[in-house]
């Protein structure tokens, strides 16, 4: 096996690979933004998509539902993929489909068009993700690669906040007449820019010892996923019916069918989809660990707050957008500290920024008690701000916390488990505490339910900062 593999033609070995250039790495982290701004920046263009066409609640939960679950299923194959034929490839197809499909968005003529083009922007997401931290990883090494893991952190933290305000204005802008349309379209020449920039500076990587695409793994994943997601985000709208308890109920044996799968897998030689060998990595298992409430807590959060602004406090699109404003601009000033920071004090600084997102969450669950209806921009500052700086020093450092021992040639596996770890807790949090929040609501009033939603998120944090204080003092 050892003559094999090292008589293989020229390819570069894990310990020089190809320089990333400062180009490259600008356009591989303009793609890791894009699919989270997506994400995020339907939340308050929802109302306005429901009004133009004529679409229930239910139907509008999948507007965000069935990008996100399609996103969250196919990440880790995504990965794969890039490691068997070529990050760079992938990357670029990826990026290509996800331009088609938001074109295909911004032109659906009605609801069910909108969801399907939804589903299918999802899936290119996927093949387009993964491929960036991927290269990153493969490209990079010592204090190049932490400047870079931090860079990818805060982009996409600010890429979550910065989706939610841009929808806003977007929506309210009505530029040419487009409306809501908008949201989807701008994709359009942000992935013309990125694929020319993409062919020039992003290098070709792969693994050295490309793994075959781990069939029964695939689907068994994408059924846990499926089982979990689609009851927990369609099911409130849809009042609960019997599908949805027989599909929660059959989560966890689907999940333990899959484990069971991967560990035959792993000990008769095959590649497993998600080698479990990977978890014996303990900064990958227990950064994964921290990365669950940190993203229910956030996705739920974004949700909450636009709906409660807008139909509740009575805000505009660009009014609710902007009331994050304070938090977004804190959260890219304290990212670009985050690397000094944690040079001097280690993962240390995580539990740090749990303390300070706490108790920003706790002055805005204040502000709202107080001053309900009358909430706005200037009302939820100082809680606002306060969360951005917490939130900068925990993203960031977590994702190169479970990252930092991943080889080279598993980087794309790597970089799709916590992709999906990442992306099914964010689906996760908009069901688990919009539901909640929506259930509340009718019998508390708004103000109560977006109070109590928040304290719930509150304790998403303590869990956070608890976890924090497990991981590895330093990143390798």
């Amino acid at each position: 096996m050892t003559e094999t593999l090292t008589s293989r033609p020229v390819r570069p070995a894990p310990s020089s690979p190809p320089a990333l250039s400062g180009a490259g790495l600008f356009t591989v982290l303009l793609a890791a933004a894009l699919p989270l701004v997506d994400f995020f920046i339907v939340n308050v263009a929802l109302p306005t998509i429901g009004t133009d066409l004529s679409a229930g609640e239910s139907v509008l939960e999948l507007v965000v539902a069935g990008y996100g679950v399609a996103y969250a299923v196919l990440l880790v194959l995504g990965g794969r993929l890039g490691d068997l034929f070529g990050r760079r490839r992938l990357f670029l197809g990826g990026m290509a489909a996800f331009g088609l499909t938001s074109l295909a968005c911004g032109l659906a003529p009605d609801a069910w068009t909108l969801v399907a083009a939804r589903v299918a922007q999802g899936a290119s997401a996927a093949a387009m993700l993964p491929q960036v931290l991927a290269t990153i990883q493969a490209t990079t090494s010592g204090p190049r690669r932490a400047k870079a893991m931090s860079l990818y952190g805060a982009t996409a933290g600010l890429a979550m906040v910065a989706g939610q305000i841009l929808g806003g204005v977007l929506v309210a802008a009505d530029i040419a007449g487009t409306g809501w349309r908008s949201v989807f379209l701008v994709n359009v020449p942000v992935v013309l820019a990125g694929l020319l920039l993409a062919v020039r500076a992003v290098p070709e990587t792969r693994s050295a010892s490309p793994e075959p695409v781990d069939g029964p793994g695939t689907v068994l994943l994408a059924a846990s996923l499926l089982t979990l997601l689609v009851p927990l985000t369609e099911g409130r709208a849809a009042g609960w019916p019997l599908w949805t308890w027989l599909s929660l109920a059959a989560f966890p044996f689907v999940a333990a069918a899959f484990y069971a799968v991967e560990r035959r897998a792993d000990r008769v030689g095959r590649t497993p989809l998600v080698p479990p060998s990977l978890f014996a990595l303990v900064s990958l298992r227990r950064g994964l660990l921290l990365i669950v409430p940190f993203s229910v807590g956030f996705s739920g959060f974004m949700f909450v707050i636009a709906v409660a602004l807008q139909q509740g406090a009575g805000l505009g699109p660009v009014a609710a957008g902007t009331a994050l404003a304070p938090l977004a601009v804190v959260f890219f000033f304290a990212s670009l500290a985050g690397p000094r920071l944690v040079a001097r004090y280690g993962t240390r600084v995580v539990p740090a920024g749990a303390v300070l997102q706490g108790v920003g969450l706790a002055l805005m669950a204040l502000a709202a008690w107080r001053s309900w209806p009358d909430l706005g921009l200037v009302e939820l500052l100082p809680g606002a701000a306060l969360a951005g700086a917490g939130q900068a020093l925990q993203l960031p450092v977590v994702f190169r916390v479970v990252l930092s021992e991943v080889p080279p040639a598993r980087a794309g596996v790597g970089s799709g488990v916590m992709m999906t770890t990442q992306q099914s807790s964010l689906a996760l949090g908009v069901a688990a505490l919009g539901t909640l929040f929506l259930s509340l609501a009718p019998g508390l009033g708004m103000r109560d339910a977006l109070v109590t939603t928040l304290l719930v998120q509150l304790g998403a944090v303590v869990l956070t900062g608890l976890l924090s204080l497990r991981l590895p003092r330093t990143i390798g």
